[in-house]
């Protein structure tokens, strides 16, 4: 039986990263189901650049009208609804068949305070995949080496 163990790589250890334990409650915080019902919870990728946060949700067969993302008190919270019905009727009216499926999730991602833009947050939606960008403040953003001369 292993261990996790959080492995701190910033080069700025006092600077908060979006991974910290937030991202880890999130992750280990999913629902338990039993065998009557599925969840389906989309993978996210999350991958930190130099200049922001870039998420992506792999969510398949839903369109962008589907989904809803919402920044509340540094809590970016993404959630989607879909619900497909399929009637066929005989002639007299009656059905012969009838399938309906209803898709839903929530993902929420606690965001490190003073370090993103929050207004700056954006989204989009191609191929199966919600692409969400979310910019870091001047403050948070690494800073190349600076050359000291030598006297």
């Amino acid at each position: 039986m292993g261990t996790l163990m959080k492995n701190d790589r910033s080069l700025f250890p006092s600077i908060p990263s979006f991974f910290d334990d937030s991202m880890l409650r999130d992750w280990f915080s999913w629902p338990l189901t039993n065998n009557t019902q599925q969840s389906s919870v989309p993978a996210v990728n999350v991958k930190e650049t130099s200049d922001a946060f870039e998420l992506e949700v792999a969510a398949p067969g839903m369109s962008k009208e589907d989904f809803k993302v919402e920044l509340d008190n540094n809590m970016l919270v993404i959630s989607a609804e879909k619900e497909n019905k399929h009637k066929e009727q005989d002639s007299h009216g009656n059905y012969t068949r009838q399938e309906f499926s209803y898709q839903s999730f929530t993902r929420s991602f606690a965001l490190p305070e003073r370090l993103v833009q929050g207004e700056q947050i954006s989204a989009k939606y191609h191929d199966g995949i919600l692409h969400i960008t979310v910019p870091k403040t001047e403050e948070a953003k690494v800073k190349p080496a600076k050359q000291i001369e030598i006297s």
